[in-house]
Parts: C-alpha cells; sequence; structure tokens
C-alpha cells in the first residue's frame, strides 16, 4: 500500500507505509536528545491532517481538509483572520505558532483503523508531524488516539461522536471538541417525549463498530427511561450500502419509531431505503410511523434530499446558529464568511471542528511557549474558552472532553436552497448533557513526550 502527501507549499511526498501491525518506533524525526517527539528546529512547523478521502465518509472528510486549510492560512496571516479574531484567548496573531510558518501533510484513513494509524504513524515518522487531528469516525480515532500516545504526539480528535473516545479509550494526548453519544440521548430524549410522546416501540439499525453500540446505547437509556420499548436492535456492516434487507422487516416488528444509528454515506442509503419501503408513509400501533437520526450532518442531510424533512436528531454546530440563537454562539457568523469565501457554500459541523481544534492546539502551544505535547496538554486542560462558535466551552481536565451547548435539529419541510436543510429546534444547555467523567471508565494515564 502506498500513500501520497500534500503540503502547504504543492510539494508531493510519496513512500511506502510501514504495516499497520509493525511497532511503532522508538526514534521519529526529532533527534534523539530532544526533549520531545519531532521538536520543530527550523522555520517552519508540520501538523497532520488525517481524514477519510475515500469511503463511507468521504464527504466529511474533504470538508475537513477545506477548514484545515483555512485554519492555516489564517494562523499564517492570510485571509480575514476566521474566528481568531472572535476566539476569547488573543495568543494568536497570524504569525504562524510560536513564530514558526504552519505546513501540513494528508493521509487518507480510508474509514478503516489501520489504515489511519498507518497514514498517522507515515507523518508522524517520514515528515515530523508534531500533532495528528483528524477523522469522521470514531473507531478511527480511537486507534489514531492510541497511536499519538505512544508517539508521543498531541492527537486532536476530530468528528468523533463514541463515548469511548474519552471514556474508556481515553488518552493523555488526546483531546476532542465533538460532543458525543451521551450527550445527543440526553439532548434528543425531551424533544422526542414532546412530539411523539412516552408510549413509543423503537426498531434500531446500528453501524457495526464502537460508535454505532454507543450510541445505540445513549438513545435506548434516554429514551426507555422516558417510557419507550426497544423491540429491535441490529447491527449492520459499515461498508453497507444497499439496506433494504434490514429496512424489510421492520415494518412488521410492531415498532412504530424507527432509529438510524448510521452516519455519512450509510445514512443516506438506510433513509432512502426506509423511505422507499414507505415507513415514511406509514402508521403503525395507531400511530404516525417515525424515523429518527441521533446524529445529523449538512452533509448528510444533502445527501439524502427531501428525505430528511421533519426528522429530528442532534447535532455539534451548525452554519445558521447565530443568526438563529444569537450572540452568545459568536464567532459563527465570522467562520462562516471565511469559508464561504473561500469555497462558496457553507461548512459544516465537520469542518467547524476541526478547524476549532487546530486553532485550539495553536493557542495551547502559544500560551505553552512550548510544541512540548505535555506542555500542550497542561495548557488544554481545564480550559474555558468562547467565541469558538459554541458559546461557553470547557475543556474538562479528567478525560479531555469539551463541554458546550447541543443542537437538536430537524429536517426542513421546505428549504430555501440546497444548504439551508437543517433548522434548529432546541439549543440543550451544556449543564444538561454533562455527566461525571467515571462513568465510562478508562484512565486518561499521563502524558508522553515521546523521547
Amino acid at each position: 500500500m502506498s500513500k501520497t502527501t500534500v503540503s502547504r507549499r504543492g510539494v508531493l511526498k510519496s513512500g511506502a507505509v510501514a504495516g499497520a501491525g509493525l511497532a511503532v518506533p522508538t526514534i521519529f524525526t526529532a533527534s534523539s536528545v530532544s526533549a520531545f517527539a519531532n521538536e520543530p528546529t527550523g522555520s517552519s512547523v508540520t501538523l497532520g491532517f488525517n481524514v477519510p478521502q475515500t469511503g463511507p465518509y468521504a464527504d466529511e472528510g474533504a470538508d475537513e481538509l477545506r477548514a484545515y486549510e483555512l485554519a492555516v492560512e489564517h494562523l499564517n496571516g492570510g485571509g480575514d483572520g476566521g474566528m481568531m479574531n472572535t476566539f476569547s484567548s488573543k495568543a494568536l496573531n497570524g504569525s504562524g505558532i510560536l513564530g514558526k510558518k504552519v505546513e501540513f501533510v494528508t493521509g487518507d484513513t480510508q474509514t478503516k483503523p489501520d489504515a489511519a494509524r498507518a497514514s498517522a504513524r507515515s507523518m508522524i515518522e517520514k515528515d515530523g508531524a508534531v500533532m495528528i487531528t483528524g477523522g469522521s469516525s470514531s473507531g478511527v480515532a480511537v486507534a489514531v488516539q492510541a497511536l499519538c500516545q505512544e508517539a508521543g504526539i498531541i492527537f486532536m480528535a476530530g468528528l468523533t461522536h463514541s463515548n469511548d473516545t474519552t471514556g474508556k479509550d481515553k488518552k493523555a494526548n488526546g483531546f476532542r471538541h465533538f460532543f458525543n453519544s451521551y450527550m445527543s440521548g440526553a439532548a434528543l430524549a425531551p424533544i422526542l417525549a414532546k412530539n411523539y410522546g412516552k408510549d413509543r416501540k423503537a426498531y434500531h439499525l446500528t453501524a457495526d463498530y464502537n460508535w454505532g453500540y454507543t450510541t445505540e446505547e445513549a438513545v435506548r437509556t434516554s429514551t426507555e427511561a422516558m417510557g419507550w420499548e426497544t423491540v429491535a436492535a441490529v447491527k449492520t456492516p459499515l461498508a453497507q450500502t444497499d439496506f433494504s434487507s434490514y429496512v424489510a422487516p421492520v415494518l412488521n416488528s410492531g415498532a412504530d419509531v424507527l432509529v438510524l444509528n448510521h452516519y455519512g454515506g450509510n445514512m443516506v442509503n438506510s433513509l432512502t431505503s426506509a423511505v422507499q419501503f414507505g415507513l415514511r408513509a406509514a402508521e403503525a400501533n395507531g400511530k404516525n410511523f417515525e424515523i429518527i437520526v441521533p446524529l445529523y450532518s449538512r452533509l448528510m442531510a444533502r445527501g439524502a434530499g427531501k428525505n430528511v424533512a421533519g426528522i429530528f436528531g442532534s447535532t455539534n454546530w451548525h452554519w445558521s446558529l447565530e443568526n438563529v440563537a444569537g450572540s452568545r454562539y459568536a464567532g459563527t457568523n465570522a467562520f462562516v464568511q471565511s469559508f464561504g469565501q473561500k469555497y462558496g457554500f457553507p461548512p459544516s459541523q465537520a469542518a467547524h471542528t476541526v478547524y476549532c481544534q487546530t486553532l485550539l492546539y495553536a493557542d495551547a502551544v502559544q500560551r505553552a511557549g512550548s510544541f512540548n505535547p505535555c506542555a500542550v496538554a497542561e495548557a488544554l486542560e481545564g480550559y474555558e474558552f468562547d467565541g469558538l462558535g459554541n458559546g461557553p466551552t470547557l475543556y474538562r481536565a479528567e478525560d479531555h472532553q469539551c463541554f458546550k451547548d447541543v443542537l437538536v435539529v430537524k429536517g426542513k419541510e421546505n428549504p430555501d436552497n440546497e444548504f439551508d436543510l437543517l433548522e434548529i429546534v432546541d439549543v440543550t444547555p451544556a449543564a444538561q448533557v454533562s455527566y461525571d467523567a467515571s462513568i465510562f471508565g478508562g484512565e486518561l494515564g499521563s502524558c508522553n513526550p515521546g523521547a
């Protein structure tokens, strides 16, 4: 297998990638006497952007790369500065990070943990990346986070929603800005009870990996607590494209709600099958049959088209948030303007998340005065900030999970355009979706500087 990485300067770097099963090298591009792995010694610093460029989450990955390039542009003093202008921290000034020009390399996770680890490993070992970020799969995030912990590199997780990432699989070198399955369940349950009642029978179709498992568990726990019954929960392969055989049994199951614990192209395909089988127009148990998508994105809504109309779900952020909910969510409009001017359309939640993670990493380095991962971790732990589009946010020290308000959205019945597909129906306060750091298990451990 081979990998191609692209730097900011457009130089192509190709080379064979070692098998994912090999041990992580103990010596990276940093000299053996350096205080930490991949210590930047020249006039530039390299970040590794590891995203799904192929596979079922490729649309998310493409938008992540757009946002990463925009973040690098802003860090290096280009463009209008975006959310650097609204960020509560004023440590970043457009001169790179600690005066070093920011460059980057990219890799394709393929939405496969082994491929993602191999790609990240190459960026660390061959390209000298001092930080790895990206991904649109919790299985990938958990795998790459573990690699970065072993290598002594900071991992700023991209789009990963499983409880495991900052739960049982949390690591001291890993940080997550995105919300999780527990938060989706806690935010959705009151809205579902209000709109569909407390006497419902749910049928779950669940992506067969750790994100699907924790999302199903979160939604089941929150809905069963308010009176719903779960009549079936069926696992579906991540690589599945035709969901007709999984959807066909639903109408005769006794269920009156279908919960699609699917994301990206999987959700588009399974929802399309559900509509083709007549579930949107069906009745069951004397009620209108309903469909729920626990984790939404604008890109998924675009792919599913009119099929999303009226369907509830949760999301980490939406490009209309500041206009809908006010100045508490400052930074949203600044980011939308920058992204829109560069690419011609509004950003997705995936783009927003990774842009934030890039700025947060750079800001932590700047405040710490060092690229040493342990100094960066210390700067991020317990860090409270604002102005990045989600309102007041905390990077909790105990598990490196961000806590902020969560959005409940639904598909618009009559969208004005192809980007205006979701409407915000509720903003759930962070306090309502918070939980004790110990409930998902795992040990954070100690920061590894890698040298």
